[in-house]
């Protein structure tokens, strides 16, 4: 069975931590800095600002133009990435191996001397504030806004990390240059590197350039802990309706808070999230595409983060199937923790969906820092991958059924509808889980 390439662990003289993988193979070396500074780090009164300060690291640095910085990765071939998730900031660079060095030098400036200019903040802040009006158009992401508001009120995860209209329009420089001081910090930080070269030259590279770099912690209360989240499991039902007269499909949101990373239970979660929602065989396409014709396709997903993440099932339903949709849903969530359990064949398929093709998740210097991050990211054990498949297999039934016991709860789920509200309105009524919250689609969570 293919193993996970041997991570070494290691500090840069300055107290960076360092996260190095091996990988010969084409001459291509991956580098990705890791901060858990995503957008549950946002100031209270200030959804967005995570996002944007990530979004402005390539605009220039103290020495080069945005212009400059750009030219200078094409220069050797880079490329450069930014991903900013609930609880974290990626910057990542690809290049050649014989590149490294210049490449690590450049990846250092970007996150460490970002200019900033009131110039460049304007313009980027301008165009996500004109990407938020067109996600109001878009049912989907309308319904991934309320639904992520409502399951998570008050609450570090509780936004999109996009932001909202009101303040994106409200940031200047002196937010985005406070927040980058303030929580992007390489004294939380982790340096992780794979390609095409050895152990020794890979911290050669980085001692070169981010063991020049000041290393500090974040200041106080600048970065979300998971340990501190309230828990804000719902104790009743909500359903929330976006009203899109004239609709004639409608865009489904059905979950709650369900469990974070380092669950005991997470293998378990991923068979019974598989079986229920999570492939295109699943319990709820079977029935709602395939028996019924009411979609497309639907699917199903444990977001498991630092702190407990949604269980989310979602998809787009025919309008006049929506209350319907809706009663199988919740009637698949109890099910199959109850009455109808995993049988073997779908155990087996499972399982089979999962593990075969896992390893070729790993094959590229790319896939390998991914997956190291996670690791850091989740503070899980290094063997993890390779345990995967083998933990994998040893779910049974009962294991399954434990796991939707513990973590399906149809009885408190949030559900939110985008749709036409004079075809589902008295539906939903009748369903008697309760007082229907009508929400405006063109605000976004000011």
């Amino acid at each position: 069975m293919p193993r996970f390439p041997v991570v070494r662990d290691g500090r840069l003289s300055n107290g960076l931590a360092l996260k190095i993988a091996e990988h010969p193979g084409p001459p291509v070396v991956t580098f990705r800095l890791m901060m858990p500074v995503g957008s549950a780090s946002d100031p209270p009164g200030s959804p967005g600002l995570a996002a944007l300060t990530a979004d402005l690291l390539d605009e220039g640095n103290a020495d080069r133009t945005g212009l400059e910085v750009h030219a200078a990765l094409d220069a050797i071939g880079a490329r450069l990435g930014t991903e900013v998730s609930a609880d974290a900031t990626v910057i990542s660079l690809t290049t050649l191996s014989r590149y490294a060095s210049e490449g690590l030098a450049l990846l250092a400036d970007i996150v460490a001397r970002p200019r900033f200019d009131d110039a460049d903040v304007d313009r980027v802040r301008a165009l996500r504030r004109s990407r938020l009006r067109q996600m109001r158009s878009a049912p989907s992401a309308v319904a991934d806004r309320v639904f992520i508001e409502t399951v998570y009120p008050e609450h570090p995860y509780g936004h999109l990390g996009v932001g909202t209209d009101e303040s994106l329009a409200g940031f200047t420089r002196a937010d985005v240059f406070g927040f980058h001081q303030d929580a992007y910090q390489l004294g939380i930080a982790t340096l992780i590197a794979s390609g095409a070269l050895t152990h020794d030259q890979f911290v050669a590279s980085a001692e070169g350039s981010f063991g020049k770099l000041t290393v500090r912690q974040p200041t106080k209360g600048a970065v979300a802990e998971p340990m501190c989240f309230n828990d804000v499991r719902a104790l009743a039902t909500n359903v929330v309706l976006v009203d899109r007269p004239g609709a004639v499909q409608s865009e489904l949101r059905v979950g709650h808070v369900a469990a974070a990373r380092q669950t005991p239970d997470y293998h378990a979660l991923r068979v019974l999230n598989t079986v229920l929602g999570g492939q295109f065989v699943s319990r709820l396409n079977q029935v709602l595409r395939e028996e019924k014709g009411y979609t497309y396709g639907v699917h199903t997903v444990f977001d498991c983060r630092r702190a407990p993440g949604p269980f989310t099932f979602q998809g787009s339903v025919q309008a006049d199937a929506t209350v319907e949709s809706i009663r199988e849903v919740l009637g698949q969530m109890v099910s199959i923790g109850g009455d109808r359990p995993v049988v073997p064949a779908e155990l087996d398929l499972a399982q089979a969906a999962l593990t075969r093709g896992f390893a070729r998740g790993f094959e590229t210097a790319g896939q390998v820092v991914r997956g190291i991050g996670q690791l850091v990211l989740h503070e899980l054990p290094e063997d993890s991958y390779d345990r995967f498949v083998p933990e994998v297999e040893a779910v049974d039934i009962g294991g399954v059924t434990a796991a939707a016991k513990a973590h399906l709860h149809a009885d408190r789920a949030t559900i939110v509808v985008v749709g036409p509200a004079e075809v589902v309105g008295p539906g939903l009524d009748a369903l008697g889980l309760g007082e229907v919250i009508l929400v405006d689609a063109l605000t976004d969570g000011e």
